[in-house]
């Protein structure tokens, strides 16, 4: 199974404190090779989808890069 699919439809959340507050379900990933990762580590640009708990305005998708570790054994 490719890690894209792996992630799509898996639940998000922010732990930086600049984007705090954002969290939804991964709608749809793909791997993001312009940033330097480690040989069992890998980036990846996702793009999450904020639950809606039925008040207000539905909030807008949202990008977020993630960094997904691999163990190869």
């Amino acid at each position: 199974m490719l890690i894209s699919t792996a992630l799509e439809g898996k639940y998000y959340k922010s732990r930086s404190f600049a984007r705090k507050g954002l969290d939804g379900i991964i709608q749809y990933a793909e791997r993001y090779s312009l940033l330097e990762t480690s040989e069992s580590e890998f980036c990846y640009k996702v793009n999450v989808r904020p639950q809606w708990n039925g008040t207000g305005f539905p909030k807008p998708d949202f990008w977020a890069t993630i960094f997904v570790g691999v163990d190869r054994e």
